[in-house]
């Protein structure tokens, strides 16, 4: 008698040695507690999609495209530029002076921790954080 059902193939798991790794990356993230800035840095979506997109020129990263969002009225915003070189994600409650900030870049063919490192430096700074909590993660 003959098998009506179809096998799918099974197919070997791929394992990589640490070696054929290369695309490493770096993940700066910050919790930004007390912040004193501009106000439009905090609630104009225009304003803080525009500035976050100088700041990554300025850091010499490219940016692919972005998309931020007001939540209107006194309220806060989300955004992320999505860059070549992986991403920028903020989020800000202006109510209670609180952003986060995610800044992280693979390393594929060139070095952009240095950069990574500029553009979240450049970013906290603007928003002046009396109380930063901040982290590093190596991706490997």
């Amino acid at each position: 008698m003959k098998n009506l059902h179809p096998v799918a193939p099974t197919l070997a798991p791929v394992v990589l040695s640490p070696k054929a790794r290369n695309a490493t990356g770096l993940h700066l993230i910050g919790d930004l507690y007390g912040c004193l800035c501009d106000s439009r840095l905090m609630h104009d979506a225009d304003y803080l999609e525009q500035f976050c997109k100088a700041r990554v020129a300025a850091a010499d990263l490219t940016s692919v495209g972005s998309l931020f969002h007001s939540f209107g009225e006194g309220g806060g915003v989300t955004g992320v530029v999505v860059l070549a070189e992986s991403h920028l994600s903020i989020h800000t409650w202006p109510e209670s002076g609180y952003v986060t900030l995610d800044v992280y870049v693979c390393n594929y063919s060139t070095d952009n921790r240095p950069k990574a490192q500029k553009l979240f430096d450049d970013i906290q700074a603007a928003f002046n954080p009396a109380d930063p909590h901040l982290h590093r993660v190596e991706r490997a």
